[in-house]
């Protein structure tokens, strides 16, 4: 998991100021609202629709292939038209004059045929199921790892926003202090009491964190904007607004930090890699042989839609491709290098999501000391703030350490709040990787 970087300019996103209108959501909402609207799921289920369709195919390994075709023709071939009047069973003994036979006159034939075409044994096509099968279940896994990756994803999401608008009130509450700081600092001034320098920093102070919170008036749109993309919704000209507050400290719980292996994009892997060794068996079922079972019905006249005559046919045909060029071992080949590929893939990816856990299960740990640190240095920054501010009323401060004091503080509380964010979501990202 990437560490999760916002920088000041970044994390200040207000409430207030927007003619847009506010669309209130709760954390219950997005579950429901993610795996009916996302578009990556959307994706993610068409995907293994197709797969699903692929399987499907599969059924013609043991149901007939079935066609029915109806055929009108006219001819002056002799060997074309003695054909069709023997399959019309309509042969006199005039039709074999040699004259007749070799110039013909023209002859009309209509067919009505139905052809049935039964599989009966095809070891290759069984393994060719089973691996349609497994490709089927690794995308219809994949489907559901990719919902629970976005569910953690808009989790994320929402907890950005929430800290957006805790970030804000504390901007505003800064921008408060610091105007009735210059306020101060200016009846000092009008009593000569200060320089004008000290009224000058004091309102560069001001417009410094006004101008913060025009950049979280833009900030707050872009994360509300993000939000309605994951849930494919169109708030244009409008805001979201978490019902729920960003909450100042953090719940410690025990995760399981082994990997476990009924996650659900390891069992796909699995599955995949089960998917292309059944090709390879395929493959090397190519070279056995393959045993069909065929039948028509037929029906003749040479009138159109006439069926005076009538006839079939049934059969079995034993096929073996004995040799095809090194064709079949090209591709037996090919199938087992796709299949030792994936292995090895799976592997891989197996090992470096213990990788991926354990360095998670570190960043908590980290996140949980840094959310206690940054708490006390709030807390400190805080006071010692107070204590410049009593001081500074009563003469005993300079300006400048007064807004020293004052930037420390807002910029601590700040610290604070990003910790809180980075623990609860890292403690979530371990939950997603433990699933």
């Amino acid at each position: 998991m990437n560490k999760i970087v916002v920088t000041t300019g970044f994390l200040f996103l207000s409430i207030f100021g927007f003619s847009q209108d506010t669309l209130s959501i709760s954390k219950s909402d997005l579950k429901q609202k993610i795996t009916e609207k996302n578009l990556q799921i959307k994706i993610a289920d068409q995907n293994y629709q197709l797969a699903k369709a692929d399987f499907r195919q599969s059924n013609a390994l043991f149901l007939p292939n079935i066609t029915v075709s109806y055929t009108g023709m006219a001819t002056t071939n002799p060997l074309m038209a003695f054909g069709s009047k023997l399959n019309q069973e309509i042969l006199t003994q005039s039709d074999f004059n040699p004259a007749l036979l070799n110039d013909p006159k023209t002859t009309q034939n209509f067919a009505t045929k139905i052809e049935i075409q039964q599989p009966l044994l095809n070891v290759d096509g069984i393994f060719g199921r089973q691996a349609a099968k497994a490709k089927m279940e690794a995308f219809q896994l994949q489907t559901q790892r990719t919902q629970e990756y976005l569910e953690l994803e808009v989790s994320k999401a929402y907890m950005q926003l929430q800290l957006a608008y805790k970030a804000v009130r504390v901007l505003e509450k800064a921008e408060s202090t610091a105007k009735a700081n210059l306020k101060l600092v200016d009846n000092y001034f009008k009593q000569g009491l200060l320089q004008k320098t000290d009224v000058l920093n004091v309102q560069v102070r001001v417009n410094d964190i006004s101008n913060q919170l025009q950049y979280a008036k833009s900030n707050v749109q872009n994360a509300s904007d993000y939000l309605a993309f994951l849930l494919n919704e169109d708030t244009q000209g409008k805001t979201f607004k978490p019902s729920e507050e960003l909450e100042n400290s953090i719940k410690v719980e025990a995760i399981n930090t082994q990997l476990s292996e009924n996650r659900k994009d390891i069992q796909a892997m699995d599955k995949s890699s089960e998917a292309y060794q059944k090709m390879m068996v395929m493959s090397k079922m190519n070279f056995l042989p393959r045993l069909n079972a065929f039948g028509s019905y037929e029906l003749y006249d040479s009138q159109f839609l006439g069926t005076a005559a009538k006839g079939y046919l049934v059969g079995a045909q034993l096929s073996w491709n004995v040799f095809d060029g090194y064709k079949s071992i090209g591709k037996y080949d090919k199938a087992k290098a796709d299949f030792q590929k994936a292995a090895i893939e799976t592997e891989q990816y197996k090992k470096q999501s213990q990788l991926e856990l354990s360095k998670t299960n570190r960043q908590l740990k980290d996140a949980e000391n840094k959310v206690g640190l940054s708490q006390m240095a709030f807390e400190q920054s805080l006071e010692a703030y107070r204590i410049r501010q009593n001081r500074f009323t009563q003469g005993l401060e300079k300006t400048t350490d007064l807004l020293t004091a004052e930037t420390q503080m807002i910029q601590k509380e700040l610290e604070h709040l990003q910790a809180v964010f980075e623990y609860n979501f890292t403690q979530q990202y371990l939950q997603f990787l433990t699933q």
